[in-house]
C-alpha cells in the first residue's frame, strides 16, 4: 500500500472506532452520569496522529493556527497558547511582574481575589511575591462581590484577579468602574468560562489579560492546554518571550529585536527570563478542531441548566441555585447547587446518594481557599468574614453538565434528587 492509502485506511478505522466505541451513551437500564465525557472524536485523534506521522510535534503551525482562530472567534487581538490553564495564570502574572512591564507589580503589592477560587488562581500571585487579599462572593451568582472589592482596597492594592465561577460572568460594569477609578490592573481567570459573555462582550476582554483552560473536563479540550489573551500588543509580545525560555523566536517583532543584537544567532537570542510553557502541535490541532464545536457544547450545557432549573426550582426549601448574572451569558461549566443550612439533611448525604446511583459529584471549585492547609505557608489578607464562601464550601456541589448529558441523563439526575427527598418524606 502507498503512504496515502495507508493514511486513508487508518483514518477510516479511527472514524469507525470513534463512532462505535469512543463514547458511552447514557443507558437508562444501567444509568451512569460522569462529571465529564470526552468532547473529542475522530477529527481530533486524526489531527494528533497527523502530527506524529509528520514528526512535527513541538509548537508550530498548528498552534499558531489555533491561536489565530481562537482570537478571531472571540474577537481577541492577541492569543498565546500555553500547556495548561494554570500555566496561563502563571504567564499572566509573570508578565505583570516583569521588570520590562510598565508600572509592574512589585513584591508586597496586594491583589484582590475571591476566596471562592481555584488553587492556581492564587499560586502565581504568591510565587511572584504578591499578597492575595481575599473577599467574599455574592451568594446568588457565586462571583466576587463588587462591594467587597471596594471595601478591600488599601494603599497597597494594585490589582483585582477575578474568577468567572462555573462560567457565570462577573458583574463587570461596577468592577470595571472600580478598577478605573482606583487605577488598578484587572486580570480575568476565565478557565471555567469558555463561551460566557457580559454586555455582549466575551469574558477575557475586560481586563489587561484574560486566561482560559482547555483541560479534558472543560467546555472544549486540547487534553491539557490554555490560552492568554490581551488587547495590548506589548503585553502579548512579553508573554511570547516569557512563554518560551526568554527568547525572541516566537515574537511578532522579531526582526526589529534582532537588528538591535546582530552579534547573536537569531535562533538563540534571549532578552528576558522565561519558562517552557509551550503547547504541542497535537494540542494545537485538537484546538482548532474543537473550536468549531464549542457553541454546540455550550448550547447543550445551557439547555440542561434550564431544564434542571425548571425541574428542581420548586425545591427552594432545600436548595440554593446559582443565578445567572444580570446582563451576562452563562456557559454552565456545571450546575452548582447548595443545600440550605436549615435543610433536614447535609450535602454529603445527598452527594453520597447520587454517587451510589452512579451520578458523580464534586465540590464547587476549591471552596474557601483560605481554609486549605497550603495557605498557612503564605502571606495573605482577608477582608470580611467570608461567610458566603464558607457556606458554599460546606454545602455546595455540582454534578455533570456537559455535551454528553442528553435528556434521559438529565431526567435521571433530577429524578434521583427527588427520590432522595422522597425517601426522607420531604416530597
Amino acid at each position: 500500500m502507498s503512504e496515502p492509502e495507508i493514511r486513508a485506511s487508518i483514518k477510516e478505522l479511527i472514524e469507525t472506532y470513534s463512532d462505535n466505541y469512543l463514547l458511552t451513551p447514557f443507558d437508562p437500564a444501567n444509568p451512569v452520569v460522569k462529571l465529564h465525557e470526552p468532547t473529542f472524536g475522530a477529527d481530533e485523534i486524526w489531527e494528533a496522529l497527523d502530527s506524529l506521522f509528520t514528526t512535527q510535534v513541538t509548537m508550530g503551525e498548528k498552534v499558531r493556527r489555533f491561536e489565530k482562530e481562537f482570537g478571531e472567534y472571540h474577537g481577541f487581538a492577541n492569543s498565546m497558547m500555553v500547556n495548561s490553564g494554570s500555566s496561563a495564570n502563571l504567564l499572566a502574572i509573570a508578565a505583570l511582574t516583569n521588570p520590562t512591564y510598565p508600572a509592574r507589580l512589585l513584591p508586597g503589592d496586594e491583589i484582590i481575589v475571591p476566596a471562592l477560587s481555584w488553587s492556581t488562581t492564587i499560586w502565581p500571585l504568591v510565587q511572584h511575591g504578591l499578597v492575595p487579599v481575599f473577599v467574599d462572593v455574592d451568594p446568588a451568582t457565586l462571583n466576587i462581590n463588587p462591594k467587597e472589592i471596594e471595601r478591600a482596597i488599601s494603599d497597597k492594592t494594585r490589582g483585582v484577579m477575578l474568577v468567572h465561577v462555573y462560567g457565570n460572568p462577573c458583574d463587570m460594569t461596577p468592577i470595571v468602574d472600580i478598577v478605573k477609578r482606583h487605577n488598578l490592573l484587572l486580570i480575568e481567570d476565565c478557565c471555567e468560562a469558555l463561551g460566557a459573555a457580559y454586555g455582549g462582550k466575551p469574558v477575557g476582554s475586560f481586563g489587561q489579560i484574560g486566561t482560559f483552560s482547555f483541560y479534558f473536563s472543560h467546555h472544549m479540550t486540547t487534553l491539557e492546554g490554555g490560552m492568554c489573551v490581551t488587547g495590548d500588543h506589548d503585553s502579548a509580545e512579553l508573554m511570547r518571550v516569557l512563554r518560551a525560555h526568554g527568547w525572541v523566536r516566537d515574537t511578532e517583532d522579531q526582526e526589529r529585536i534582532l537588528k538591535k543584537h546582530p552579534e547573536f544567532d537569531p535562533k538563540f537570542l534571549f532578552v528576558n527570563v522565561g519558562y517552557n510553557l509551550r503547547a504541542t502541535e497535537l494540542q494545537g490541532g485538537f484546538g482548532y478542531q474543537q473550536l468549531g464545536k464549542l457553541k454546540g457544547f455550550v448550547d447543550v450545557r445551557t439547555d440542561n441548566a434550564k431544564y434542571w432549573r425548571k425541574e428542581l426550582g420548586n425545591l427552594g426549601d432545600f436548595f440554593n441555585f446559582q443565578e445567572e448574572t444580570d446582563g451576562g451569558v452563562h456557559s454552565w461549566f456545571g450546575y452548582p447547587m447548595a443545600v440550605k443550612e436549615e435543610a433536614p439533611f447535609k450535602s454529603i448525604e445527598l452527594c453520597d446518594f447520587l454517587n451510589l446511583h452512579n451520578i458523580e459529584t464534586r465540590p464547587i471549585v476549591a471552596g474557601n481557599i483560605t481554609k486549605q492547609p497550603a495557605m498557612q505557608y503564605h502571606d495573605y489578607r482577608v477582608v470580611g468574614d467570608l461567610a458566603n464562601c464558607d457556606y458554599v464550601m460546606r454545602n455546595g456541589f455540582t454534578f455533570g453538565n456537559h455535551q454528553a448529558v442528553d435528556h434521559p441523563a438529565r431526567e435521571y439526575i433530577s429524578e434521583t434528587v427527588k427520590s432522595f427527598l422522597g425517601e426522607r418524606g420531604l416530597l
